[in-house]
């Protein structure tokens, strides 16, 4: 079994409120959710308005499935216009 975690640092544009960063990140969230079959939540940041940390979590008898997921994950993330990525971990178990 073999545990892919990446951790991934946003920062929203065009958000005047916590409740407009909710909005995006929630859409974000469940649609990279329903995509991937993976695990994936907000866990850091969570008073800021502007910035987001989420956590990604996917598990698979192979490594390299876990890291070409997480691969497309990250470029799915990073083509959302809402969003710019900063800091991104990845980790292998």
């Amino acid at each position: 079994m073999h545990i892919g975690t990446l951790t991934i640092t946003l920062y929203l544009h065009d958000t005047e409120s916590l409740k407009d960063k909710r909005q995006i990140i929630k859409s974000l969230v469940e649609t990279t959710r329903r995509k991937f079959n993976i695990s994936i939540a907000e866990i850091d940041d969570l008073d800021k308005w502007r910035k987001a940390t989420l956590g990604v979590a996917c598990i698979a008898n192979e490594a390299a499935h876990v890291n070409r997921v997480l691969d497309k994950v990250l470029d799915t993330i990073e083509g959302n216009p809402a969003v710019d990525v900063g800091e991104v971990a990845l980790e292998m178990l």
